[in-house]
This record gives structure tokens, C-alpha cells and sequence, in this order.
């Protein structure tokens, strides 16, 4: 299926008519989110500069106020050194700890990165100008810029080679794996695998249709847990109390088999029935990880069943379901917020979870989901050739599909292991074989929605575009390479140059995805409607009881709540990690760190098929 999706989209990319024009909008001549418009004779443009604090024919003119901000405001790059600085935590510190300092900082962040977005959105994936449906059609995903013109002489627009490079040559030059390279920043692998279940409630391409269309909510609306519709949803609920039906496997809580519950699920050809589970998105069977975190947060919504139903005991299955649900969608934002953009972040300032401090604001609470948020979010080098689960070394191929190993182990001893397992580096020449196809994939489906080049984006999200190939990845020889196949930095397409891109100071990633990433991320969660003062009370969720289970969520609590015994390491760090000096271009000089790939505990593994 894969293959055959990937020549359909070779097929499709090939026949795209890049021949030359004289559409003068091709060369992007308006500046600072001006709208290029051709005019009535050949070659000829305006650029709409209308409701931009810029003017002149290309809205290069800064009015007198924002050149005074312009001037006074520091650069991304200075507010991130700020921000990790270790010289400066003391600063960060003293206003973690003092409320009214931190909750207007808060405020700051929210505001000024969900501002970066468009909302409403003025583009979609199907029309090459503005829409109504860019805000109404949920089937198609927006997006940030407008796709390169029609006809343009490069397929970038006016610079580059008048052919791309293909994406096999690419593939081989610059992201195949040859060797693990771990997370410069000790991320493990069940933060890996956190990405993957929360990303996939909202990140759904309907591939049937084309890269462009979406089967999503547009936002964070836990449908990866309750199922993508009400019907589905209806088969996973017990009818009782409120409650998920589960099955107990070995004096644990788990998801029921598809056999018993006739919900669309995606595993391979003659996979054994009794190893089929019931969960609410239909690949979540394709990973341990993905079916662990599943089993979690089901196990979660029925604990949360039994807190309400304790506080109401009038309350019918109806309510207690759809209450449950609601807070479980608070500990999910809770958690992503607090714990997860956290590590992303790695800032000193805490990042806290605080609707409050938008009451009263202008802020729109609904969102639209970007294509070009969804191709930056595709983290595939996070993943591993192989996942060592309490001693033993299960390659990908006995790993994928094969849920029945967190049932093996129990779902204590794989959270540990995962979280013991140091995830792979978002980066250069660090895509396994298991997911080589799906950049391939990425990278096409780029060029058929025709995204503007990197360095587009970057001037979008108000950040300095690449003036060298040196200069994107930090290095020689890469850049050298890069630079035969471009011809021009400014002809580097999107999703190429994010992985390309040299590494942030004390970050995952390079600045790129940070700033244009930071943004979707912050609108997408804060826009949830529960985040709105209408929602965020104690009576939305049942009372104080169940609110106070949202205010306090912790991916630990979430964890050691819904598993017996002794609360397992649940980290989405390595333990024992210390950043070092860390070489920009290999990323494997560490201060401490026992073991490149696994940690402390695995000098002695053994290999054993994924079987019970």
C-alpha cells in the first residue's frame, strides 16, 4: 500500500507544470505577510499591504510605532539564550515562585505566540487563494502561506534547478540511518511515543483523497481514545457507570479484542484475532507504545467514572461518560502543557497550564489545523531500530504490531523500559528503515501541496532567513552537497531544511520548528473550549473533586494512578542525563551517559521473537 502510495504521488508531482511564466508573484516580491495580486497587464502586481503595520509597493515600510518595536524587540535566538541560559536561571526562579510575576509571563507567551497564527485562516489545501472554507471546510487542512504559483520557472518559485532532486537521492545523501544518533537532549522513548498517541488525535490525512484533506477535529478532542465518531465511540462504552469496556489479562485492565468489539482497527493480514485490540484510533495497534498509552488513559477515564460517580450517585451513564471525558481532555492539555512542552521547551521559566490569565482577553477559542504544522511535526528519527523492554532487545520488525508485549511484561515494567531508552535524534541521517518510506512520503506530498521554500517560513514566523547553506546547517560538507542540489538556500524546500537545519542551543530541534512549531502549538491548546471562561469550573467537570483532578495532572500521576503496585520510572527524560558540549554536527559529545542507547541497566541483552 505504501509503495503504491508512493509512486501515485511520484506520478502526481511529475505532472505538475512547472514551466515559466511571467507571473511576477512567482519571485514573492511583497514582504512582511504582504498578499501579492498580478495585475491586468503581463508582469505587472500590486501587493495588498492592508491591515500590516507596513506600507510602500512591496510593504516594506515599517509605520513609526513598529519601527520602534521592531527595534526594541530582541531576536528569537536572544529570547531562547535567555531562556536556557544557566546564568540566568536565579532570574527564572524568583519568578516561578512569585504568581503575579509568572502569571503575567504566562499571559505574554500565550498571547504572543498564538498571535503568529492566523485565526481565522485565510488559506487551504485545494484553492490557492482565500476561502470561506478555509475556516468552514474541516475536511481539508489550512495553511500558514499560500502554495508557490502556478507555472512559476522553478518549481520554488524563481530560484533553485528548474527539477528537484528526488526523493530517493535525497533519502540516500542525507537521511538514511547508518548508525543510531540518540537525542542530543536525553529525550526517551516514552516521550516518543507521548508525541506519537497525542499528535494523532488531530494529525489525520486522509491519504484517499490527498495529502491536503483531513479526517481530524482540528484539535485536541482525545478521539484517539473515545473513537472517531459517535458510533464508535458507542461500541467502545460499557453502558454502565459511565465506564470503557476493558477485559482483565493477567490481573490487569486492558482494551477489549476487535473480535468482541466491531471497531475498525489496521493490523496486517492473518494477524492472529485474539492479538486484535479494540482502540480508538485504528492504528494504535501498530506500536507497543502507542497500545500502552491507550490502555492508560482508558484505565484513567474509568477511574475518573468511579471519583464522579462517588460524588453523584444520581448521575446516569450518560453524564458520567460525558463529564469523564471532559476531564480527561483537561489532565490531557495539563499534561501536554506541563510536563511534555516542558521538555520540549527546556526552558527555565515553568511552563504552567493557566486559562485563567486569557480571561478577558481577545483571544478566539477554536483552531484549524495546518498542513504545514502536520509535516513539521513528522518526528520519525525519534525512533529507534530496536527497543530494549526489561533486558531483552525486541528489532522493529518483532516490535511493530505486537501489542501482546506490553501484556508480556506488564504495563509497569514496559513504562520503565521505556522510559530507561534513550529516543533517536530529529535530525540529519537518522531515519530507520521502518520509517525511511514515510519521508520519502513527507517530502512529496510537500511538493504537491507546492510549499514555499524554508526560508519563507522562517521570515513568516518572524525569524531570519538562511543567507548559506552553511549557514541552515552549521557545517561544510552537508552544506556543500545541499547547495549542489539547490543551487540557491532560498530554493530549500520546507521539510528538507527542517531536518537539515543545525540544532538549537539546549533544544531538541533547530529554530525552525521551535518558532514555527511553538505557535500551532500553543493556539491549538489554549483555543480548546474548556480553556474558555465559560468552561474552566469546578461544575463543568463534576466539582471541585474532579476539577482538582485536572488542576493537578501529572503524566506520573496519570501513570502510578492506574498501575498496581510500586509506581514505575515514568520519565521522558533518561535518567542520569546531563546535557554537554554537544558537537553541532555528530551530537554524541555527553558529559554523563553511561550507555549510548539504553541506559545503566542493559550491558547484557538478550534477542527474543515479539511472541507470548
Amino acid at each position: 500500500m505504501k509503495e503504491l502510495l508512493l509512486l501515485t504521488s511520484l506520478l502526481l508531482v511529475s505532472l505538475l507544470p512547472w514551466v515559466t511564466s511571467d507571473n511576477p508573484c512567482c519571485s514573492y516580491p511583497c514582504q512582511n505577510n504582504g498578499i501579492c495580486l498580478t495585475g491586468k497587464q503581463p508582469g505587472s502586481y500590486s501587493c495588498d499591504c492592508a491591515n500590516l503595520d507596513f506600507s510602500g509597493r512591496h510593504c516594506e515600510i515599517p509605520s513609526f510605532l513598529k519601527r520602534i518595536k521592531l527595534f526594541l524587540r530582541p531576536s528569537s535566538e536572544t529570547i531562547h539564550n535567555w531562556l536556557v541560559s544557566p546564568s540566568l536561571k536565579w532570574i527564572w526562579d524568583i519568578i516561578n515562585s512569585v504568581d503575579v510575576l509568572h502569571n503575567l509571563l504566562m499571559k505574554r507567551i500565550y498571547l504572543l505566540r498564538s498571535n503568529v497564527v492566523d485565526s481565522p485562516p485565510l488559506y487551504e489545501t485545494v484553492h490557492d487563494y482565500p476561502t470561506i472554507g478555509a475556516t468552514t471546510n474541516f475536511t481539508l487542512y489550512a495553511r500558514t502561506l499560500p502554495p508557490v504559483p502556478l507555472g512559476c520557472p522553478t518549481p520554488m518559485g524563481t530560484k533553485g534547478p528548474k527539477e528537484l532532486p528526488s526523493v530517493e537521492l535525497l533519502a540516500k545523501k542525507f537521511f538514511t540511518r547508518t548508525k543510531f544518533r540518540p537525542d542530543p537532549m536525553g529525550s526517551s522513548v516514552l516521550m516518543t511515543f507521548f508525541a506519537q498517541h497525542f499528535t494523532h488525535m488531530f494529525f489525520k490525512t486522509d491519504y484517499k483523497k490527498g495529502p491536503g484533506h483531513s479526517w481530524s477535529g482540528h484539535g485536541v478532542d482525545v478521539t484517539s481514545l473515545y473513537g472517531r465518531n459517535v458510533e464508535e465511540e458507542n461500541l467502545l462504552r460499557s453502558g454502565k457507570d459511565g465506564k470503557l469496556k476493558m477485559q482483565v489479562i493477567s490481573g490487569e485492565d486492558y482494551p477489549m479484542f476487535s473480535k468482541d468489539v466491531p471497531i475498525e482497527v489496521r493490523y496486517p493480514p492473518n494477524h492472529p484475532e485474539n492479538l486484535k485490540f479494540a482502540l480508538g484510533h485504528p492504528f494504535f495497534g501498530l506500536m507497543p507504545g502507542l497500545f500502552l498509552y491507550e490502555t492508560i488513559w482508558m484505565r484513567e477515564h474509568n477511574r475518573v467514572c468511579d471519583v464522579l460517580k462517588a460524588e453523584h450517585p444520581d448521575w446516569d451513564d450518560e453524564r458520567l461518560f460525558q463529564t469523564g471525558k471532559l476531564v480527561v481532555l483537561g489532565e490531557t492539555i495539563k499534561i501536554v502543557i506541563e510536563d511534555y512542552v516542558q521538555h520540549l521547551a527546556n526552558y527555565n521559566i515553568q511552563i504552567k497550564f493557566k486559562p485563567t490569565v486569557l480571561f478577558g482577553e481577545s483571544f478566539q477559542y477554536q483552531n484549524k489545523i495546518n498542513a504545514e504544522f502536520n509535516h513539521l511535526y513528522h518526528w520519525h528519527p525519534l525512533m529507534p531500530d530496536e527497543f530494549n523492554i526489561s533486558g531483552t532487545i525486541y528489532p522493529m520488525k518483532d516490535f511493530m504490531f505486537h501489542s501482546e508485549l506490553v501484556l508480556k511484561y506488564g504495563t509497569a515494567a514496559f513504562t520503565e523500559s521505556l522510559s530507561r531508552q534513550r529516543a533517536g535524534h530529529m535530525s540529519h541521517h537518522n531515519h530507520g528503515p521502518s520509517t525511511l518510506n514515510v519521508l520519502k512520503e513527507t517530502v512529496l506530498h510537500g511538493r504537491i501541496l507546492r510549499f514555499q521554500p524554508l526560508n519563507n517560513y522562517r521570515k513568516r514566523f518572524n525569524l531570519d532567513p538562511y543567507t548559506s547553506f552553511e549557514d541552515l546547517t552549521g557545517e561544510k560538507e552537508m552544506a556543500a552537497e545541499l547547495e549542489k542540489l539547490y543551487g540557491d538556500v532560498d530554493a530549500v524546500e520546507f521539510y528538507v531544511g527542517i531536518l537539515l537545519e543545525r540544532r538549537r542551543l539546549k533544544n531538541l530541534f533547530g529554530s525552525t520548528v521551535v518558532e514555527i512549531g511553538g505557535p500551532f502549538s500553543v493556539k491549538g491548546l489554549m483555543a480548546n473550549p474548556i480553556c474558555s471562561k465559560h468552561y474552566w469550573k469546578p461544575s463543568t467537570f463534576g466539582g471541585d473533586v474532579a476539577f482538582d483532578i485536572v488542576r493537578t495532572a501529572t503524566l506520573e500521576k496519570l501513570f502510578c494512578g492506574n498501575i498496581d503496585g510500586p509506581c514505575p520510572l515514568v520519565s521522558l527524560r533518561v535518567p542520569d542525563f546531563e546535557d554537554g558540549d554537544v558537537d553541532e554536527h555528530t551530537n554524541y559529545a555527553f558529559k554523563k551517559y553511561p550507555d549510548e542507547l539504553y541506559g545503566k541497566n542493559s550491558r547484557n541483552h538478550k534477542y527474543s521473537s515479539a511472541t507470548i
